[in-house]
């Protein structure tokens, strides 16, 4: 099966993500035209402060309950590396099911239980973490989202890597990747304190926390509640506690909800849209699997990134269409000799202003999208159990349906003529071997805002 591979890159944030796009549908043909870089590094980019996330909702008056409705203080965060409460080395409290475990932050990203990863490891300071995880033998370390404001502070609720192979790259590289290492997620882990919150800023070596890996197995507090209240008496009462805690009627309710989200999406012709048959295979289970709700939760994670690079790839159509011209007309540059990099200054000054313009726009619009998308996965990944976040995720999945609802009462409304733009979604133009587009790039790092995709990378 092949993947595809999204980066999105606005501002400092980078978010990135691969997974498997298989019961996703979008245009067929994908815009992978010829895209020469943008340089815009002089370009002040406006970012936008972001205090709240209201998700769709019929009654306005129930924000303050939605999940996200706090914004970014709606997920659980650890005190900054940076205070000045934090300095110094940390004496671990040696609490009964705590261990010390190395942390390596991986900035925006939300990764989940079930999981596969491979990094390319070139800093010292986790060259040396490998180097102490294979002398020590746990092989193991703690990932943790990272503060999308405040450098050097981190979520609470994190995942642990464990590493599975590791190949010596130096050779290869000239030195500048040690190691290319394969990695499975195997649970979530309570992080409580930072023990060396003075290695942030030395980097003289990684971060240690304290923290408490998650038993997923084991019920949560509503769920042993509710175990007491319907266990039957007598029977194999550790197979009882230690078998994985369903949630029947919640894994019903979310099946119906995605089902309806769908036929919705289908009915509404949108160019990212679930499969008809995703409805039928969808994983809900509690289990630790390749097929259980974690699956699920990466499956959403990946639709809401698809349609923010076709949000971001509709953004940037017109003025991709006005530099091609620049170039073209006024430099007079054949289409088959476009450069790969083009600076800001050799921009006319109506463009370098468009430039501005679209840089704002799209950091008013993308980003906090790109936020709830990342705060969305965090919340459920800190949920206590699996109906907490069977409930969360359908909270998700219902919010998007009536966003879509919403699309559809104005596409009634206002019939043959164009819907406004909060509900408009990107329509992908075919391309064709003559279609070359420039794309514009805020300069931030030559990976900015890439989507490559094979031919047959989408059903």
């Amino acid at each position: 099966m092949k993947f595809l591979h999204a980066v999105l890159l606005l501002s400092s944030t980078t978010f990135v993500t691969a997974f498997n796009p298989a019961p996703l549908i979008t245009k067929q043909n994908h815009p992978s035209f010829y895209r020469p870089n943008l340089i815009t590094r002089n370009v002040d980019i406006y970012q936008p402060k972001l205090t709240s996330l209201n998700l769709a909702s019929d009654d306005e008056s129930s924000h303050d309950d939605e999940p996200l409705s706090r914004g970014v203080d709606s997920v659980s965060w650890l005190p900054s590396v940076n205070e000045k409460s934090a300095g110094g080395i940390i004496e671990s409290a040696g609490n009964e099911g705590t261990e010390v475990l190395p942390l390596f932050p991986l900035g925006g990203i939300v990764y989940t239980p079930n999981s596969n990863h491979v990094l390319n490891i070139f800093e010292p300071r986790y060259r040396k973490m490998y180097n102490d995880i294979l002398m020590n033998g746990s092989k193991r370390f703690v990932v943790a989202m990272s503060h999308p404001s405040e450098g050097g502070r981190f979520a609470e609720m994190g995942v642990l890597f464990q590493l599975e192979d590791l190949k010596e790259v130096s050779e290869q590289t000239n030195d500048q990747v040690k190691f290319i290492c394969s990695h499975r997620v195997t649970g979530r882990v309570k992080l409580h304190k930072i023990l060396n919150p003075e290695a942030w800023k030395s980097r003289e070596t990684y971060l240690k926390v304290e923290g408490t890996i998650v038993d997923d197995n084991a019920p949560s507090g509503s769920e042993k509640e509710e175990q007491r209240t319907i266990r039957p008496s007598g029977g194999d009462v550790y197979a009882q506690l230690t078998t994985p805690v369903g949630a029947p009627n919640e894994e019903k309710e979310l099946v119906s909800s995605f089902s309806e989200l769908v036929e919705l999406q289908h009915e509404l012709s949108e160019d990212v849209r679930f499969t008809r048959a995703s409805v039928s295979t969808l994983s809900v289970d509690a289990s630790d699997g390749d097929d259980s709700l974690w699956t699920t939760i990466r499956l959403w994670q990946s639709y809401t990134e698809q349609r923010l690079v076709a949000r971001q790839n509709e953004l940037q159509k017109e003025f991709q269409t006005k530099l091609l011209q620049y170039l073209t007309k006024e430099k007079g540059v054949k289409e088959e000799e476009l450069p790969s990099a083009i600076g800001f200054r050799d921009l006319s000054p109506a463009l370098q202003k468009e430039v501005q313009e679209l840089q704002k726009r799209m950091a008013v619009e993308l980003q906090p999208l790109i936020l709830e998308s990342t705060l969305t996965m965090q919340k459920i990944l800190e949920a206590e159990g699996h109906k907490e976040r069977l409930k969360l995720l359908k909270f998700f999945v219902d919010a998007e349906t009536k966003r879509l609802e919403a699309k559809k009462t104005l596409q009634g409304m206002f019939k043959g003529l164009n819907v406004a733009d909060d509900y408009v979604e990107p329509q992908l133009e075919e391309s064709s071997s003559k279609d070359k587009f420039p794309t514009l790039d805020e300069g931030i790092d030559d990976a900015g805002r890439i989507l490559k995709d094979e031919p047959d990378a989408f059903q």
